[in-house]
């Protein structure tokens, strides 16, 4: 049966089969693939994915109404980027407790009445990555505990302004974009949800 005689029989609208994959490059974070998968029609494409174990974003927002941001050089496009506090998922580890560790580790953060904002797909074109999106108000503060080669600047940002810097093209991080934005939108709700 084909793969488009198994997608009608299934229900599922699209669908793509894996026929074959084959390792191009496994590396220290990402693993890349070369697939090739039988269309809906029956016919046969190529697909290059991106195999990523995932990451964590979190907004925590502080008693004054603003945002932990940290400020880091972001070796890919040779820039300093402004960004929420985030990090790899690491294996096994639950998102919701990789979220806190990395608030601690860049920010000395402890955070509390989490919130999940839900799950990004950074590139879905060409890459497996989910980050997890979560929002908290900031309970109180301890030390940092930046990883070995670790180099960043904690800035506090109200949410009025970050939601602007959003707007005005001023943080192109599509997680951070995304995660300022939902929390702006609960925040100006007549009783906001946290």
């Amino acid at each position: 049966m084909s793969a488009a005689d198994q997608t009608k029989k299934s229900g599922v609208p699209h669908f793509e089969k894996t026929i074959e994959s084959e390792d191009k490059f496994v590396g220290r974070v990402i693993h890349v693939k070369l697939d090739k998968v039988e269309l809906e029609d029956g016919s046969e494409a190529m697909r290059e994915v991106v195999a990523h174990p995932g990451g964590v974003a979190v907004a925590a927002l502080t008693e004054n109404n603003e945002l932990l941001f940290v400020r880091q050089f972001r070796y890919p496009y040779k820039e300093i980027l402004l960004e929420l506090p985030a990090g790899k998922l690491e294996k096994g580890m639950d998102p919701l407790e990789n979220g806190k560790r990395e608030l601690l580790e860049e920010t000395g953060a402890i955070g509390r009445e989490y919130m999940t904002l839900g799950k990004l797909y950074p590139s879905p074109g060409y890459c497996g990555e989910i980050i997890h999106l979560y929002f908290c108000k900031v309970d109180h503060y301890d030390s940092q505990r930046l990883d070995e080669g670790e180099f960043l600047d904690v800035l506090r940002i109200p949410l009025d302004k970050a939601v602007q810097m959003v707007l005005n093209g001023e943080l192109p991080d599509s997680k951070t974009q995304t995660a300022v934005l939902k929390v702006a939108m609960l925040m100006s709700r007549p009783t906001p949800e946290l």
